[in-house]
């Protein structure tokens, strides 16, 4: 699993985040997967017969260790930094980073604490205060292999968590048949 950290998070580390309608995506494809404001662990289990989240890593981090970017979406504050790999079909299509300030570790959201291989989505969205705001995205890739990725806050009764995801090249973001 070392392999996906040393591949893939330096293409996060180094993303140029920007807004959406800086890039032009709505209305494409792509725009469809990356505006995406539900689950995307529920919409990835549409397209396919067995959806898994492998569990990469997870530890308690410094604030020092968060970019001021990041502080500026989820406050100076120690996090639970969570790192997976969501699979359709054996098949890895995302990786992703998520930072909990341990000030959102409280009460009901205590237990995300305790995800280990089950989606972050699937537990945030089932409660109906949850939302996601500060969308941004990154092309990483490169012209021939383009590789896209976005960053959102995700709040859960007014607790925030911030979740970076690389859509990988297998996933189904990148076919023609993805939309729905």
């Amino acid at each position: 699993m070392s392999k996906f950290k040393q591949l893939y998070k330096p293409l996060l580390d180094d993303a140029k985040w920007q807004l959406p309608d800086h890039l032009g995506i709505e209305g494409t494809e792509i725009g469809h997967w990356l505006l995406e404001q539900d689950s995307l662990s529920r919409r990835f289990q549409r397209h396919c017969e067995v959806f898994t989240v492998s569990l990469i890593e997870q530890v308690k981090i410094a604030r020092t260790a968060l970019t001021d970017d990041e502080r500026a979406l989820i406050g100076d504050a120690d996090c639970l930094m969570r790192k997976v790999i969501l699979r359709g079909d054996d098949e890895p299509w995302v990786f992703a980073r998520t930072l909990i300030p341990i000030s959102t570790l409280t009460g009901q959201e205590s237990d995300l604490e305790q995800l280990g291989e089950m989606p972050l989505g699937f537990r945030v969205f089932t409660d109906r205060s949850a939302r996601r705001d500060a969308l941004e995205v990154a092309d990483v890739g490169t012209t021939e292999s383009p590789l896209w990725a976005r960053r959102s806050r995700l709040w859960i009764n007014e607790k925030p968590l911030l979740v970076a995801e690389l859509f990988l090249a297998q996933a189904p973001i990148y076919t023609k048949e993805s939309q729905c």
